[in-house]
C-alpha cells in the first residue's frame, strides 16, 4: 500500500511539474520586469528574490516596490498588500471546497502560501478533490522561476545601461495593458471604470487638498472607493455569469 501511495505521489508531482512549466516561463518574463522596478526601489537581487518567494503576485509586488521607492510607511505597504491581494482569499475559499476534510493542516498551509491566478486555475479545473502533490509539482517550477526572474531582473538592471533599464521598465506597463484591454473590450462597464481610474488618479495628484497625503495613501483610498462604488452600481449578474461559463465550456 505504501508503494502504491508513493507511486501516486510521484505521478502527481510529475503531472503538476509538467503543467507548471508554461506557467513558470510566463512568470519568469513578468518577474524580470518586476525586478527592474525592484532595482529602482533600491532592493538587491537577494532581497527581490526573497520578496517574490513571499509574495507571488505581480500587482501586489509592483505596488509594494512602488511604495518602497516612495518611502511609504510600513502600515501603508501592509494595507495596500491586503487590499490588492484580497482576491486570493476568495480563491482560497474556492480551493477549500475541493479539499478532503481529512487532509492534514500542513498541506493547506504550504500551498495556501502560493495561490496565484494560474495555479488556482489548473487546480480548480481538475476533477475530484484537490491533490496536494499535484499542487506541489506546479509550485516547484513556477514559484522558483518567479523569484529567479525577479533577482535576474535586478541584477540586469545593475549591469545594463540606464537607457536600456528605462526601456525595460516600460515592459511592466505593457503587461498591465495586456491584462486590462481584453477585459475592457468584453465589458463597457470595465472600460469605463478603467478610464475613471486613470482620471481619478490624475485628479488625486493635482487636487490641492490631497497634496498632504502620500501616493500610497491616495492609491489605497482610490482603490477602496472606486471598487466599492463599482460593486454597488454594477453588481455581477450571477445567473448570466453562470450561463456564460457554461457556454464557454
Amino acid at each position: 500500500m505504501q508503494d502504491i501511495a508513493g507511486k501516486r505521489r510521484k505521478e502527481l508531482l510529475s503531472q503538476g511539474f509538467r503543467d507548471g512549466i508554461p506557467i513558470g516561463l510566463g512568470y519568469f518574463a513578468v518577474a524580470f520586469s518586476l525586478g527592474i522596478s525592484a532595482r529602482n526601489a533600491g532592493l538587491t537581487a537577494l532581497q527581490g528574490g526573497i520578496a517574490s518567494l513571499l509574495c507571488v503576485a505581480s500587482a501586489g509586488e509592483y505596488a509594494g516596490f512602488t511604495l518602497i521607492a516612495s518611502s511609504a510607511a510600513l502600515t501603508e505597504v501592509a494595507l495596500m498588500m491586503l487590499i490588492i491581494n484580497l482576491r486570493y482569499m476568495l480563491m482560497s475559499l474556492a480551493l477549500a471546497q475541493k479539499t478532503d476534510p481529512k487532509m492534514p493542516f500542513f498541506h493547506r498551509l504550504i500551498f495556501g502560501g502560493a495561490i496565484t491566478d494560474e495555479l488556482f486555475a489548473i487546480n480548480i479545473a481538475r476533477p475530484g478533490l484537490l491533490e496536494p502533490f499535484y499542487y506541489y509539482g506546479a509550485m516547484l517550477i513556477s514559484v522558483p522561476l518567479w523569484a529567479v526572474g525577479t533577482s535576474i531582473g535586478i541584477a540586469a538592471g545593475d549591469i545594463l545601461p540606464a537607457r536600456v533599464v528605462s526601456a525595460l521598465s516600460v515592459a511592466l506597463y505593457g503587461m498591465f495593458i495586456a491584462i486590462i484591454i481584453p477585459k475592457a473590450r468584453k465589458s463597457k462597464v470595465i472600460a469605463c471604470l478603467i478610464v475613471i481610474c486613470f482620471a481619478a488618479s490624475w485628479c488625486a495628484e493635482k487636487l490641492a487638498f490631497l497634496q498632504g497625503l502620500s501616493s500610497g495613501t491616495k492609491t489605497i483610498i482610490l482603490t477602496v472607493v472606486i471598487a466599492a462604488a463599482a460593486a454597488l452600481l454594477f453588481p455581477v449578474d450571477k445567473d448570466a455569469e453562470g450561463k456564460g461559463e457554461g457556454g464557454d465550456a
